[in-house]
């Protein structure tokens, strides 16, 4: 460990980077053990008892944050939803303040992971952690285990080389980031609160600024099942009636891209609807008695969920005027998941300046301010008055086939963090140094 730090005393750039570049191999190995935990929706809790042990050998003292589904439910910014909670919990880890004068900060990052789609498609198996040169393959390496992997170990290097913050730290690993964003939701319940967070999602070359709303809605069609040689007079196909549906909502979606808002008015396309799931029918020479359309749609800053709620059933109101048969069988719209408003922070911020001057102490560039039309757990907190921002390693095939992240990227957004604590929150001897 370090000797010889006084309080004050300027900690130089290659003390911070060395340290944690030290580090690179604990990152990888942990990185691995989380890949290979498949942490989808329902079963996070193997990827938490990893982050756990993690937080403990960084020399912190992990505790975890239980999600209350009557207390979300409750809450402001919270999204409905259906399944079962219990069991369900955050892990943080304080890394607490052994001086003054520093600013307090919460690092962030999701546990969970989507679901591989295809296993068929990928060149290995999703939740194998598969290295090929600097590139490591496995559902949820980039989206974000890379990100939990890169602030744990900027926090180890900095207390094994002998420093703590002036200023409190916390690390979060939580859950339900892919479906509602509850998770982080619950740390601010349990009183969570800093001067600025910053989530390490795959946002490597830029800090990310700005993130759309997301609404999912499900709708559900009914038809009048008969035996398909009489489909034509007889029965009314539910699938069919899920496709007129959507041309509507396709059409609701190119309105809403037609005259966008800053930022998003760099983009050609920033309101994406995907239908996501579709499900119904029973037999193949029976017409459809039913079919449920999964969705999802982004909104801008600014909008209010029950504003996408209501665009959203105009436009199935749209498909129902210009359909009898629709109007006989008239679908319905629910709602369970993500109903979250969009966010944005200003381009000076005291944490984006802070954290771009790290970056280009590192790269010797400052990292582009970024709009994004995906959504992330900021927006909980910005809505709580704390500025949060997306930085994190290179991840490549997000929600895709071979998603894999750049293990080099890994290491040196742990030092970009590494040199942010020290500028952000202040460096001092750890207590056990002193002694």
């Amino acid at each position: 460990m370090r000797t010889g730090v006084t309080p004050g005393e300027a900690v130089p750039d290659d003390a911070v980077l060395e340290a944690v570049a030290a580090e690179a191999g604990w990152m990888e190995d942990l990185l691995c053990r989380l890949v290979e935990a498949p942490t989808v929706l329902g079963d996070e809790e193997p990827g938490q008892v990893i982050m756990e042990e993690a937080f403990a050998d960084c020399g912190m003292e992990p505790r975890s944050v239980r999600l209350d589904a009557d207390a979300l439910r409750r809450a402001e910014g919270s999204s409905p939803f259906t399944w079962d909670l219990d069991g369900k919990r955050n892990v943080v880890a304080d890394w607490p303040a052994g001086g003054s004068g520093g600013r307090s900060l919460i690092m962030n990052g999701h546990i969970d992971v989507v679901p591989p789609a295809a296993e068929e498609l990928w060149t290995h198996p999703p939740f194998r952690a598969v290295r090929d040169g600097d590139w490591l393959y496995g559902r949820g390496a980039g989206d974000m285990k890379a990100g939990l992997a890169a602030m744990a170990g900027a926090v180890r290097a900095l207390v094994l080389a002998g420093y703590a913050p002036a200023s409190d730290v916390q690390l979060q690993s939580v859950v339900e980031e892919e479906c509602t964003g509850h998770g982080a939701l619950q740390c601010l319940l349990d009183g969570a609160r800093a001067d600025a967070c910053v989530i390490t999602e795959p946002h490597p070359d830029h800090l990310t600024v700005a993130q759309v709303g997301v609404l999912w809605f499900h709708v559900e069609l009914s038809g009048v099942p008969t035996h398909a040689a009489r489909a034509s007079y007889l029965g009314f196909n539910a699938i069919d009636a899920a496709v007129e549906a959507l041309a509507a909502l396709r059409r609701h979606e190119a309105h809403l891209n037609e005259d966008p808002p800053p930022p998003y008015d760099a983009f050609e396309h920033p309101i994406n609807l995907n239908p996501g799931v579709i499900s119904g029918g029973d037999w193949p020479s029976t017409v459809a008695a039913s079919c449920t359309l999964s969705c999802r749609i982004g909104l801008y800053p600014g909008q209010d969920p029950e504003e996408a709620r209501a665009g959203v059933e105009s436009a199935i109101a749209e498909a129902v005027a210009a359909s009898p048969r629709l109007a006989e069988n008239p679908p319905r719209v629910r709602y369970d998941g993500f109903s979250c408003e969009g966010s944005v922070i200003g381009e000076d911020e005291p944490l984006v300046r802070a954290l771009s001057e790290a970056y280009a102490s590192l790269h010797g560039e400052n990292p582009r301010a970024m709009a994004t039309t995906a959504t992330t757990d900021a927006r909980h907190f910005i809505r709580t008055g704390i500025p949060a921002v997306c930085f994190g390693p290179r991840g490549e095939g997000i929600h895709g086939i071979d998603e894999r992240v750049s293990l080099r990227s890994v290491v040196e957004s742990a030092q970009v963090l590494g040199l942010f604590v020290r500028d952000w929150c202040g460096l001092v001897p750890s207590r056990k140094e002193e002694s």
